[in-house]
Formats: structure tokens, C-alpha cells, sequence
């Protein structure tokens, strides 16, 4: 019988051939097409379900599926002996539907039920291996995600003074001074959903899923499910609105590249890198290169859903160990996987003429041209150095290092066949991908006129990265280990500038502790004092009073009753 996998591997290999072949013959004749149907009308108001096809949800749509069908296809060798691989890839089925459901949809009532289904299959993937890590990791997730679905229903609430939900309609009006709130809750929505700062802790917390699911759902397509929402939304943002997306942007991409040269479990420092990429395309796109925001997010899918895949089969040979400080040496162990490895890590240094080079290089040429202010030009060279320099102590822990696991071992490449062809569809890709890409997107290049030591910065902050990565590997125990020195601040950089403590213990440390306090002090002390306890004491005790009079002391209560008359009487 053949397995599941293949099969939906087969369907969606086709589809994204279909899909991309479709984008191609759109973005020649420049076509966009609106399909509504409408599935009910009652008196005027009707509900219509809308699609919109045009060479970008298509080209999306088509490099989710290949993806999807990779990781699929990888699947079937690396969650083998998996009871339930069976509701594992439904589970991963309806993530690429709920994915095609957002792309396609102008609609903001369909893009939010695409958007809860993105966020409710997350929930259940990274809960799959069921501890109680997983499930912390997993409510996280939900739950950051739940507030960018909050805000995505007061934008539809507040469409409704447009008269309809097909924002793709009004956007040319939305920035203006008036309307600019839809902008806003939507710029916030893709903050959640891309992890940006204050919501970053979740991305590095959902790495407790299998890792066909992070390669697929946690680089590639459901975090850059923001990206995609504002470069439709771009038209709706004001100023205001794009300066703080461009801090926010540039603080999460500094921030995850400083984390991740002090991360050692390998799929959290992939996670990092995913997070500071994604801080880049949103810096990049709140200075309006929409098109360029694109074109990095596709390139970059592809080269770490590669990098992911390959962790993933050192962590499957190493007897699921994920510490970075146990590998070394896996160059001659698994050398096919290693070499994918280093190739994709290079597309994401940008290294010329691989994936990466042409997206990341053209975005820091931009960003060189339009000078904005020298704190945006500094951050974004100094987070490429970063990236340069996390890549190049992993390549130096994981591949050029003393292999420190278990004497007895099997490692080797010959172990993980089906995987190594999952990964072999996507490395030609990563090869040869962004060239491609830069062809059909851009049909007008940029024109770029800078001075020589501009030009070549990038290059020389990826030569200094790559340096100050191997220095800071190989400190060995003669130098003073800085980082222990200087242990607050290694600790405070490491754990994301204390991101996870404050989305954590920070929303729910004090609500719980004043909710105890109220529960002792009022609900179960004065509240029970002066409220109906107290009530029902000051009745008994009357009655007790009345009872007392009644049966004990006929002769004091007659006395007191002819009292009372001669009280009366004299009155």
C-alpha cells in the first residue's frame, strides 16, 4: 500500500507546478482576477465567498505547496514508527488549507478564518509529542496568536463602515486620517503572527514541535502569514503607522541575531534566525519596498525550510539530541546533509549568487540609497553581521568541532534516504531560486548608484561577521570566558532581552496574585462578614432573643406585654 505521505506529497507537487506556471502567465499579462460567489442572500444582505488570483497569491500559493510536499515527503522516513502519522499529516493538510484560504481570499472575513485555522492547527502540531513542555510551548503560541485574531475582528467590526468586508476595495482610503484604525489593528494582527516585538517569545517556544512542522509552519509559511497581510494592507498604513512598523522591525531583527549567538539548542537558533529575517522583510516593507519585501520572503522560505530539514536529520541521528555542543565533526559522518546544510546557511549570509545574496543585498542597497537616519542604517549592517556571525559558530559547533556524543554510533547519510531526497527538491532552489525569482518579479531592475565602500559594506560586514563568529567559538578555556564574566548580560541577551519571562510571568504573575488577594480578602473575608453570613447571625441571634423570652419566661414576657399597653394607653 502506499503510504499517505506519498500521495499527498504526489497531489501537491502537482498543484504547485499548476499554481506556478499559472503566477507565470499572470505576471507576463499583468492579470489579477476577482471570482465571488455568492453562497446565500437574505432580503439585501448577501454572503459571498471571494477569491483573488493574481501573480502574487499564486506565486505564494505555489511555493507553500512545494514546500508542503517536501516536508510531506520527508516526513514519511522522519516520523516513521509514528503511531498516528496518519492524523500528523491531515494535521499538516489542513495548515496548507487554511495558508491557501488567507492567501487568496480579499475578503477579511474568509482571511480571518483562514487565520484562526493557522493558528488553531499550530496549537495542535506543536502539542503533537504531548509533555508538559509542548503543552506550555503550545498555549504560548495560541495565545499571542489570540490577540492578533482579536484584532483582526475589531478591523472587521470596523469595516463596517465601508459597507462591506472586501478591504481590497477601499484601500486606497484607509490611510487617511479618518480610517487609519484599520491600518493599525492590522499592522498589530501581523505583529502577533510574525512574531515581532513585544510577541517574539512565542517563535523559539513553538521549536517543541516535530521538525517537519517547524521546517514548514515556523519558517516558511504560517510567520510569514503578517508579511504577506500587510504587503496586501500596504496601501492602508499611514506614516505614523510605518515608522513604528520600521522600529519595531528593526529592534526584532537586532534583537533575535544578538539571541542566537548565545543559543545552544540548534532549531532555537534556527528560530532566532527566522525571526530576525522576518524582522528585516518588516523593516523593509514599512519603508515601501512591497515588492522587495516579497521577494525575501520567498527566497527565504526556501532556504530555511532546507536548514530546518537538515537539523532535523542531525537531531534524527543523533538520537534526538538537539544541543549544539554535542555535535562536531558531521562533516565526515553525514556529508551529503552537511553540505545542504552549509549551502542554505550561506543563501542565508547572503553569500553572492545564492538565494539570499539577491534579495538581502538588493534590501541593504535600498536601505543605503534612501537615507533615512543613520540608527536605521547602523542596525540593519550590524543585524546581517549578526547573522554572519550565529552562522558561522553553528557551521564551526555543528560540522568543523570535536564530535562529542556517543562512541557508539551510527551517523550516516545512508540511514535517511527518503529524507535526503525531500531535501534534494529544495536545494536546486536554493541554488538557483533567487536569481530566477529576480528575473520574473522585476522586470525593471533597480537602478542602484552608490560610492565603492557603500557598495561593498555588505560584503564587509559578512566578512567581519563571519570572523567575529569563529572567534568567538573557538575562545578556549586560556582566555577569560566573557560571557561568565559578564553573566547578567550573556544571560539577559540570550533569553531574547527577558521576552519570555514577561509574556509569561509578566501578563500573569500579577493578575493571579490580586485575584487571590480579592478571593481572601473580600469574596471570603468582609464580603462574608457584613454580607449574608452576617445577616443570618444578626436573624438568629434576634430570634434566638424572641425564643428565649417565649418559652423560658411567660410571667417577664406577660409583664412586658401589659407594660407596653400601659405604655400605650398613656401615650
Amino acid at each position: 500500500m502506499i503510504s499517505i505521505c506519498f500521495k499527498y506529497f504526489f497531489y501537491m507537487l502537482m498543484l504547485s507546478l499548476i499554481f506556478f506556471f499559472c503566477s507565470l502567465y499572470y505576471l507576463i499579462f499583468d492579470l489579477t482576477i476577482m471570482l465571488e460567489f455568492q453562497l446565500i442572500s437574505i432580503n439585501s444582505c448577501q454572503i459571498l465567498i471571494t477569491i483573488l488570483l493574481d501573480w502574487m497569491s499564486l506565486l505564494f500559493m505555489s511555493f507553500v505547496l512545494f514546500i508542503s510536499s517536501m516536508v510531506i515527503f520527508y516526513s514519511y522516513e522522519y516520523m516513521e514508527g509514528d503511531m498516528y502519522i496518519n492524523r500528523f499529516i491531515m494535521l499538516v493538510c489542513m495548515f496548507v488549507l487554511s495558508m491557501m484560504l488567507l492567501i487568496i481570499s480579499p475578503n477579511l472575513i474568509s482571511i480571518l478564518l483562514g487565520w484562526d485555522g493557522l493558528g488553531l492547527v499550530s496549537y495542535c502540531l506543536v502539542i503533537y509529542y504531548q509533555n508538559v513542555k509542548s503543552y506550555n510551548a503550545g498555549m504560548i503560541t495560541a495565545l499571542s496568536n489570540r490577540i492578533g485574531d482579536v484584532f483582526l475582528l475589531l478591523s472587521i467590526a470596523w469595516m463596517m463602515n465601508y459597507g462591506g468586508f472586501n478591504y481590497y476595495y477601499y484601500v486606497n482610503y484607509m490611510n487617511s486620517d479618518k480610517f487609519y484604525l484599520i491600518g493599525l489593528f492590522v499592522m498589530i494582527a501581523a505583529m502577533t503572527k510574525s512574531a515581532q516585538i513585544p510577541f517574539s517569545s512565542w517563535l523559539p517556544a513553538a521549536m517543541a514541535a516535530p521538525t517537519p512542522v517547524s521546517s514548514l509552519v515556523h519558517s516558511s509559511t504560517l510567520v510569514t502569514a503578517g508579511v504577506y497581510l500587510l504587503i496586501r494592507f500596504n496601501l492602508a498604513l499611514n506614516s505614523n503607522c510605518l515608522m513604528f512598523l520600521l522600529f519595531i522591525g528593526s529592534m526584532t531583527m537586532f534583537m533575535a541575531g544578538l539571541g542566537a549567538n548565545f543559543e545552544y539548542d540548534l532549531k532555537k537558533i534556527i528560530a532566532l534566525s527566522t525571526l530576525s529575517q522576518l524582522g528585516l522583510m518588516m523593516s523593509i516593507l514599512s519603508l515601501g519596498e512591497i515588492n522587495l519585501a516579497f521577494f525575501h520572503l520567498l527566497t527565504h522560505a526556501l532556504f530555511k525550510a532546507l536548514l530546518f530539514m537538515c537539523g532535523g536529520c542531525m537531531i534524527h541521528n543523533l538520537s534526538n539530541c538537539q544541543d549544539i555542543r554535542y555535535m562536531g565533526n558531521l562533516i565526515n559522518l553525514m556529508p551529503l546533509t552537511c553540505s545542504f546544510f552549509i549551502i542554505s546557511n550561506m543563501a542565508l549570509c547572503g553569500l553572492p549568487f545564492l538565494s539570499g545574496f539577491y534579495s538581502k543585498d538588493l534590501i541593504l542597497e535600498i536601505i543605503s540609497m534612501n537615507y533615512l537616519n543613520i540608527y536605521i542604517y547602523l542596525i540593519f549592517f550590524i543585524s546581517t553581521g549578526l547573522t554572519v556571525s550565529y552562522t558561522f559558530r553553528l557551521i564551526y559547533y555543528v560540522i568543523i568541532g570535536d564530535y562529542n556524543h556517543f562512541s557508539l554510533n551510527l551517523i550516516s547519510d545512508n540511514n535517511n534516504l527518503y529524507m535526503l531526497k525531500g531535501m534534494s527538491g529544495l536545494i536546486l532552489l536554493v541554488i538557483f531560486g533567487g536569481s530566477m525569482l529576480m528575473w520574473l518579479i522585476f522586470p525593471m531592475p533597480y537602478f542602484i548608484c552608490l560610492p565603492l565602500i557603500m557598495k561593498i559594506m555588505a560584503l564587509l560586514v559578512t566578512l567581519m561577521g563571519m570572523i567575529m563568529g569563529f572567534e568567538f567559538s573557538k575562545f578556549s578555556l586560556s582566555y577569560f570566558l566573557i560571557s561568565l564574566k559578564n553573566l547578567k548580560f550573556s544571560l539577559f541577551f540570550s533569553m531574547m532581552w527577558n521576552m519570555p519571562f514577561l509574556s509569561t510571568f509578566g501578563v500573569n504573575y500579577y493578575p493571579l496574585m490580586m485575584g487571590n488577594l480579592v478571593y481572601k480578602n473580600v469574596d471570603q473575608g468582609w464580603s462574608e462578614f457584613l454580607g449574608a453570613q452576617n445577616i443570618y447571625v444578626n436573624i438568629k441571634n434576634s430570634s434566638m432573643f424572641l425564643q428565649f423570652l417565649y418559652n423560658n419566661n411567660l410571667k417577664v414576657f406577660l409583664l412586658l406585654s401589659v407594660l407596653w399597653i400601659l405604655f400605650l394607653l398613656f401615650i
